[in-house]
Order: structure tokens, then C-alpha cells, then sequence
């Protein structure tokens, strides 16, 4: 993929379609390092199933053969002499506390580095398409936090649907703002 924020949105679809209802979209920035948290309260996978996922012809999906997000994700991260790391608990293992949390490192130094790219447009598409789950989007850097919880949005707008355009709009522009606050 051209931009990480595409395995981002990757991941977090595959997150929805677990049945998470909330998905969480940690990214920092630190020393050079980019680390990609993925953590969802979703039906969480078994042991064989987390040591599967990485292989790219192993899919859960019935549409077809193989799967590719995760093991992209993968060599993406390889390639800059990162890692990629998921922990998962099914929910039959821990019905209170299930899930997956996938964590991606990259060396942001390395030629290899594959660009964070449009991380606000793909929240944007992930509340548009599941206007239901709540997202926790934080990208943290050294020059401060870029923050959206849908969670307290709901609270202000009650009966209001977050893919409403209007929502939308101001979700885009909350957005653009605070990163234009850390340029």
C-alpha cells in the first residue's frame, strides 16, 4: 500500500467486522519511531488464527483465497527494521475483557519507510461506514496530540448520526485543525 493509513483502515474494518464496538487508533511518534496501535474490544481470535494471519493465504473471508492487509502491514514494517506484534483473547477465553491489539513499529529514518499519509480521511471513512462503532483516534508527536473520540460525541449530539454531513464536515475540519496546530 501506498500509505500506511491504509492498513490502518484495513485493520480497523477487519476490527467492525469482529464486532467491536470501539475500535482504537493509537499512532505515536517518538524518537524517530513510528509505532501503529490497533486495539479493539471485538470477538478477538484464537491462537492458530493470530499465527495464521500474517500468512498472506490465509484468510477468514469466503470471497476469496488469500488476505493480504495484515502480512503488507507486515513486510511494511519489516522492511524498516520495525515489527508487527498482535495479542488477541476470544471471547469464549474472556467474555469481559476480549479483543485484538495489534501494535506496528517503523524505523521513520529507514529508506524503506512507507508515509503515514491521510490518517484524518481514513477516520472520516471509518465513521461514515460504521457510523454505530466508536473510534479512539490519537496520534501523538513531539509537538503535541491530535485527538477524536466518537464516544464523546455522541454525548453531545444525542440523537444525531455521526455520517450525517453535517458531522462530517465538522469531524474533517476538528481534524484539520488540530494537525494544522502541530505544523
Amino acid at each position: 500500500m501506498k500509505e500506511l493509513s491504509l492498513n490502518i483502515l484495513d485493520v480497523a474494518e477487519n476490527s467492525v467486522k469482529a464486532g467491536a464496538s470501539l475500535t482504537q487508533i493509537l499512532v505515536t511518534e517518538r524518537n524517530r519511531v513510528l509505532t501503529i496501535e490497533i486495539i479493539d474490544d471485538g470477538c478477538g481470535m484464537s491462537e492458530d488464527v493470530v499465527r495464521s494471519v500474517t500468512d498472506p493465504f490465509y484468510t477468514t473471508r469466503t470471497t476469496r483465497s488469500v488476505g493480504m492487509g495484515v502480512p503488507l502491514l507486515k513486510l511494511a514494517c519489516e522492511q524498516t527494521e520495525g515489527t508487527l506484534t498482535i495479542e488477541s483473547v476470544t471471547e469464549e477465553v474472556d467474555p469481559e475483557r476480549h479483543g485484538t491489539h495489534l501494535t506496528a513499529t517503523f524505523n521513520m529514518d529507514h529508506i524503506d519507510f512507507t508515509p503515514l499519509g491521510d490518517v484524518s480521511s481514513t477516520v472520516l471513512t471509518l465513521i461514515q461506514g460504521h457510523p454505530d462503532t466508536d473510534f479512539l483516534f490519537q496520534h501523538k508527536t513531539d509537538r503535541g496530540v491530535v485527538k477524536l473520540d466518537t464516544r464523546e460525541l455522541r454525548e453531545v449530539l444525542e440523537d444525531v448520526p455521526l455520517n450525517s454531513y453535517d458531522v462530517m464536515e465538522w469531524v474533517g475540519a476538528y481534524l484539520r485543525e488540530q494537525y494544522e496546530e502541530l505544523s
